[in-house]
């Protein structure tokens, strides 16, 4: 009976491991975009943009934020069409634990090898490929389709996801929020495709990114 009960467990931690929404489609890195000589540059205002994260594991889940460093968006005839932002990866962070030991071991272990290894790879970018507005889209709703290249831990992969964007003369705002499959960028660590009886401690492969971006004429 026992034996049973810990086999059903397992099958319903694996379940659950493995669901947490679709990711975005993979691609190979692609060519990014380039603004002719008239476009307008908006320089990302680093402090009021951000970049937060959600990873969830068979026993809850964890979220917290990356840093952006710096980056510059491109407008031409009052749309987005190219651009790049940084962020730095030894800067990242864990929001919802607020024992100081606890957050410290995990914010380690994010660097880690096991995970963006950041001492090797301290930064992390996205370049834009393309910007298509979407028909009809409702007040509020995302309103871009855009594809650009992610590259983490040295490795470019090509992502499509909806985007709310909004400018005028003076500011550009865009914000997404989308799952990406971390084993696609070399972040296997905790993975049911590539470890057996995780049980309990396997982590999902889907993570939630949410942009929160600001730039300035």
């Amino acid at each position: 009976m026992k034996k049973s009960i810990f086999a059903l467990t397992v099958v319903v931690a694996t379940l659950f491991a493995s669901c947490g929404g679709s990711s975005v489609k993979t691609e190979d890195g692609q060519t990014a975009a380039e603004a002719g000589a008239g476009a307008v540059a908006y320089k990302l205002d680093a402090a009021s943009s951000s970049v937060e994260w959600t990873a969830k594991k068979v026993t809850g889940q964890h979220n917290g934020t990356v840093a952006i460093k710096s980056g510059e968006l491109k407008a031409e005839a009052g749309k987005l069409t190219a651009g790049k932002f940084a962020m730095d990866m030894t800067a990242i962070k864990v929001v919802d634990i607020t024992d100081a030991e606890t957050n410290g071991k995990l914010a380690g272990h994010l660097n880690s090898d096991d995970f963006f290894a950041t001492a090797k790879n301290p930064e992390s970018t996205f370049e834009i490929v393309s910007v298509e507005p979407i028909a009809g889209a409702a007040a509020g709703a995302p309103n871009y389709t855009v594809k650009g290249n992610l590259t983490i831990k040295g490795i470019a992969k090509a992502i499509t996801f909806p985007a709310t964007i909004t400018m005028d003369e003076k500011e550009l705002k865009a914000t997404a929020q989308f799952d990406i499959d971390r084993t696609e960028w070399d972040i296997k660590y905790g993975s049911g495709k590539f470890f057996q009886d995780l049980g309990d401690k396997m982590i999902n492969d889907a993570f939630n990114v949410k942009f929160n971006i600001l730039a300035k004429a």
